[in-house]
């Protein structure tokens, strides 16, 4: 049996994205029970360099709708990046998700194959569409799901391994 580009992307995104809106209802419950300012909690960084838990969550949404868009042709919506509360947070994960789920099989007939070219600065890459999703898309949304649930359990929050799979009861 063959899995399909839909197949290795778009459940691969929304299971994902659940897990970290899971996981920010823990955030949210635990700021409120322990007097955790939200906006403390939401610009919490692991390192100077890195991006707050906002940022973490707006790449999340941004990877797995850039992702889908390049493979299917099925263009995304674009959003501000101006979430500043968990509810804000939670929406724009409910937005990622009714654009993710719009998007049928039928979109990515021929994705893997197609050409994906990314700019970084002057530089550039050229992927095959499978490529791109197993050596670039994928890792990097879960680069930013993985860092949001460790600024979380950082700070505090309640949530392990099952809450980041998205078994947790």
């Amino acid at each position: 049996m063959s899995v399909s580009m839909y197949q290795a992307s778009v459940p691969v995104f929304l299971h994902g994205l659940a897990a970290l809106s899971g996981e920010l209802k823990k955030a949210a419950a635990h700021a409120a029970e322990h007097g955790v300012a939200t906006d403390v909690l939401l610009g919490s960084r692991l390192a100077p360099d890195m991006l707050a838990l906002a940022s973490q969550v707006q790449r999340s949404s941004d990877t797995s709708k850039a992702s889908i868009e390049r493979l299917s042709g099925v263009a995304a919506p674009k959003f501000a990046d101006e979430e500043t509360t968990f509810e804000q947070l939670q929406e724009r994960i409910a937005k990622t998700v009714d654009y993710i789920n719009g998007v049928g099989a039928e979109h990515f007939t021929g994705s893997a194959q197609r050409e994906i070219e990314l700019k970084f600065g002057a530089a550039k890459k050229v992927f095959m569409g499978d490529e791109y999703l197993f050596q670039f898309g994928l890792p990097n949304f879960y680069f930013h799901v993985t860092t949001a649930h460790g600024i979380l359990r950082n700070q505090g929050v309640k949530i392990g391994k099952l809450d980041y799979l998205g078994i947790a009861p």
